[in-house]
Formats: structure tokens, sequence, C-alpha cells
């Protein structure tokens, strides 16, 4: 599973409030969330001026804050196909996982990775390439079953397909 996308590049502690603030969370439409996506992150423009396959890379500790899951189902929505951050939270990165959004843990890559730039994820290989520098860093790749899981676009969809094999 390869995805190729532009970056918009986030700091440190981008926390749940940041990625989906709570006056938003009346409602549980996905589509809805994803239209206020980072809207108080120090990207306030992300929801309106990225576009559908655009790669958030962050710092540590994203996704820290509440234990809400709209938080990675509104960058799902947006079209966000992965998040490559330094660290992320835990109850976000298992959240994330839950619903389907890949999450990559690649610090190096972090470091050097800046706003605007194409990268490339492999999330079965563990890289990160970014395509406008030509370099590569090694990312933490999923096991077996966590790779499952995100190909078949999160936890509940993974278990219908069990319970029908």
């Amino acid at each position: 599973m390869v995805i190729r996308g532009r970056v918009w590049k986030f700091s440190d502690n981008v926390d749940t409030d940041q990625i989906i603030p709570a006056r938003y969370l009346n409602t549980s439409d996905p589509y809805e969330l994803a239209q206020h996506v980072m809207e108080d992150s120090e990207h306030p423009n992300f929801a309106k001026e990225h576009k559908e396959g655009d790669i958030i890379v962050a710092g540590r500790n994203f996704g820290s804050g509440s234990s809400r899951e709209h938080a990675p189902i509104a960058i799902k929505y947006a079209g966000v196909p992965v998040v490559v951050a330094k660290s992320f939270a835990r109850i976000f990165f298992r959240n994330a996982i839950n619903i389907g959004l890949p999450i990559v843990e690649a610090p190096e890559a972090v470091d050097e990775i800046n706003h605007g730039d194409e990268i490339e994820v492999d999330l079965e290989k563990g890289v990160v390439r970014n395509l406008t520098t030509g370099k590569e860093y090694k990312a933490t790749s999923f096991p077996k079953e966590l790779m499952e899981i995100l190909k078949a676009g999160g936890l509940m969809e993974y278990a219908k397909k069990k319970l029908s094999s």
C-alpha cells in the first residue's frame, strides 16, 4: 500500500481540539466534521485549502487530548490518506487504526520534510520517501494484523469480513 501526496506540515502537540474543535462535536456526520478539520491549528484554513490526497506531517504527540474518535474521522473524511508524525498519542493511534486511517511514525523524516514537499509512504515496507529531495527514511511498519484492518477500511469492516468468511 503506497500513498503519495503533498505535505501540510504541523508542529508538536497537535491535540484533538485543534484537529476538530469541540464546538463541532454536535454532529457525527463525517463529511460535516471534515469541513472543520484543523480549524483551530496552526493552519486554520486547512479544510478549505488542502486538496484530497494531501498528507499531514507533524511533530511529537499528534492527537493528544481527549479520546474522541471524531479527530481521526475528520482527517480521513477530509481526504487525507495518511498522517506521518514523530509520535502519536496512544488513544489517537488506536482510534485511527479502528477507523482505517493509516498513521506512520517516522521521526527523521518529519525533521527533514517541509511544507509543500511531495512524499510517498509505503505502509507495508515502512518507508517514507521525500520525492522533492529524493531522500528515503525508515518508518514504523505495521504488523500483518494491523495492515489487514487498514486494508479493510477499519476494525468494523475487518470484523465483518472475518465473520462472513
